[in-house]
């Protein structure tokens, strides 16, 4: 196989724009906090989703407001388009960098501005990981809700961006759901405050539109999230299945008995086999499927609320039930589940994470075409996911090493997205679009939709600088992916709206 020669002259012009660039951010920010050098710029290729990577041009590390909004004015007047990054957990490439843009990290604005037990609030740096909030609220009896499998490293500000969520989203909800106010910059270099920590804002709403934008639309700078008081109690069961699809029903009942648990979640055999070697959290490797519910609140809600969800799953046709006896126990059945993706490690050389999310009702057809999938593409899938709200994690497994395999995986996960629109669904539920589901999109939304998020994105970011070509999909990447959906003909590829 020949290797193309680089042609120097454009070598030569790629070196002098870089250059350009970092002299111009080094007049704004100190020399620790710009890195041009390929051997420093090389960490931050790519996000959670190594499978697409670029080495950024220049990587830049601010560690104030002030210093963004220098960030942003140099890059605006040199038309240099910005990649927002937070700790690189993300999961579909929207922290990927572009290979004539800045990669803007945020890791360095890491305090916690206040905690107020009083009105049961925090005011976060983006910078501030988010398990860092729940361990600071500990001594005033206080939590952050919101808990990704990667709280331990993922950071505020990137979870403002994805909309994160996590294995007690079903009770407490989203990211957006726990945020009261967020701080941002413009591309314009102004500074904006979305949200109140009253009970509501003036204005339009534009604090929801913003969380889980993806960083299209601005930096974020600081967060007021809300916090809430640590239960009493919790206690999990661990219910086991002969068969996956009796297990979805069993959500579905849950539900429909009036019952909210603190957290829902589902692992298929696959799961449980692969993460028991490496937590050894219990669970039970014979069935089907496990379901892990919690109940939290003080020692009567915790215990009515067990007894009535046994009830409910015993009906359901659950084999077994097992219930956690002790904090620690409680725990480690968590920690089985949160150790999913990592544990996929011990079973598979490569895995590619998707997340869609469907009706609880269809949770049973949805699992069985993926197992049909799986015979179709020739590769295995464990199904561990959010069951509660019905947002599904396929981890579908691969060898990068077998030539075609990645494809296989990529197509697989493709069609696990088409299903869950087929069935009413959505492409994302908390990992967010990025570069990962822009094709998806075309499949999911028709021309008028896609042109109202451009305008969204328009209003905020005109010259279309920040984190460019992520989430969106223009027209004519619709029309090339062949996924358009065209109503009557009226969508004429030569005259295809571009951002």
């Amino acid at each position: 196989m020949s290797t193309a020669i680089p042609d120097p002259a454009v070598l030569a012009a790629i070196a002098a724009r870089r250059a350009q660039v970092a002299a111009a951010l080094l007049r704004v920010l100190p020399a620790r906090a710009v890195l041009s050098e390929p051997e420093d710029t090389r960490p931050y290729e790519c996000d959670g989703l190594a499978a697409y990577r670029q080495l950024p041009m220049i990587v830049v590390l601010p560690d104030s407001e002030a210093q963004i909004v220098a960030v942003l004015q140099v890059c605006r007047e040199l038309k240099v388009p910005i990649v927002p990054r937070g700790a690189g957990t993300g999961l579909s490439g929207g922290a990927m960098p572009i290979a004539d843009g800045v990669v803007l990290s945020t890791a360095r604005l890491n305090r916690i501005v206040r905690m107020d037990a009083y009105s049961r609030t925090a005011v976060v740096q983006p910078g501030v990981r988010n398990l860092a909030i729940s361990e600071a609220a500990a001594p005033h009896g206080l939590y952050y809700a919101p808990d990704p499998s990667s709280q331990i490293a993922c950071t505020i500000g990137g979870n403002v961006a994805e909309n994160s969520g996590g294995v007690h989203c079903l009770k407490y909800g989203l990211t957006v759901h726990n945020v009261l106010r967020v701080r941002m910059v413009t591309i314009d270099g102004d500074v904006v405050e979305l949200g109140s920590e009253a009970l509501d804002a003036p204005g339009l709403d534009l604090l929801s539109v913003f969380i889980g934008s993806e960083g299209m639309l601005g930096i974020v700078t600081e967060v007021t999230v809300k916090l809430v008081p640590k239960p009493a109690t919790a206690r999990v069961i661990m219910a086991s299945f002969n068969e996956v699809t009796a297990g979805c029903h069993a959500v579905a009942a849950l539900i429909a008995a009036g019952i909210i648990p603190a957290g829902l979640e589902m692992m298929d055999q696959t799961s449980s086999r692969m993460v028991e070697p490496f937590v050894k959290a219990g669970y039970d490797t014979e069935a089907a499927a496990i379901l892990l519910c919690e109940a939290d609140g003080t020692i009567e809600e915790v215990e009515e609320e067990i007894a009535r969800m046994s009830a409910v799953l015993n009906t359901a046709g659950a084999s077994a039930i097992a219930v956690s006896q002790s904090e620690a126990e409680r725990l480690k059945f968590w920690s089985g589940r949160k150790n999913a993706f990592p544990a996929a490690g011990r079973i598979s050389p490569d895995y590619y994470c998707m997340d869609g999310t469907i009706p609880r009702k269809r949770l049973g057809q949805v699992l069985e075409g993926i197992a049909r999938m799986e015979t179709k593409y020739g590769l295995r899938c464990a199904n561990v996911f959010h069951a509660g709200d019905g947002n599904l994690h396929p981890l579908i497994l691969f060898n990068a090493n077998i030539p075609d395999e990645f494809e296989r995986a990529e197509a697989f996960g493709a069609e696990i997205l088409a299903l869950c629109v087929e069935v009413g669904g959505t492409i994302t539920g908390e990992h967010g679009v990025g570069i990962e589901k822009i094709n998806s999109m075309c499949a999911q939304f028709a021309p008028a939709e896609l042109d109202a998020f451009f305008s969204v994105k328009r209003a905020f970011d005109p010259v279309g600088l920040l984190n460019p070509d992520k989430a969106i999909p223009t027209l004519n990447r619709c029309a090339e992916f062949g996924k358009m959906r065209v109503s009557g003909g009226m969508l004429p590829f030569s005259h295809l709206p571009r951002f």
